[in-house]
């Protein structure tokens, strides 16, 4: 199991920048991948970025150049780096979490933190 708590979103006006947290409550090198997901309303959940079980950086198309996602093994904390943030990146940003045993995956999620960018 693990805990993630997360921290960092806001308000900003278009072309800002908005830097998002998540602390895990274990080692994250001992989760499969971590990752952000966001939901804007009326939209399905989608991956945004996220560390896979081999330490490589996936993100999806539209924040390619803009996002990075990093990490601090120290701290237990993920990290989202948005820069020249778009309105169409308002959502809930969701951090989460997957273990791999024995091929099942379960996937644990943060509460959400809402960032919402103004044109």
């Amino acid at each position: 199991q693990v805990q993630l708590v997360e921290s960092g979103g806001g308000l900003v006006q278009a072309g800002g920048s908005l830097r998002l947290s998540c602390a895990a409550s274990r080692s994250i090198f001992s989760i499969n991948t971590m990752g952000w997901y966001r939901q804007a309303p009326g939209k399905q959940r989608e991956l945004v970025a996220q560390f896979t079980s081999g330490g490589n950086r996936n993100y999806v198309d539209s924040v390619k150049g803009r996002f990075t996602i990093s990490r601090d093994s120290a701290k237990n904390t993920v990290y989202l780096q948005m820069n020249s943030l778009k309105p169409e990146d308002t959502a809930v940003y969701y951090c989460n979490a997957k273990f791999v045993r024995y091929g099942d995956i379960t996937a644990y999620w943060g509460q959400g933190t809402q960032v919402t960018v103004s044109s």
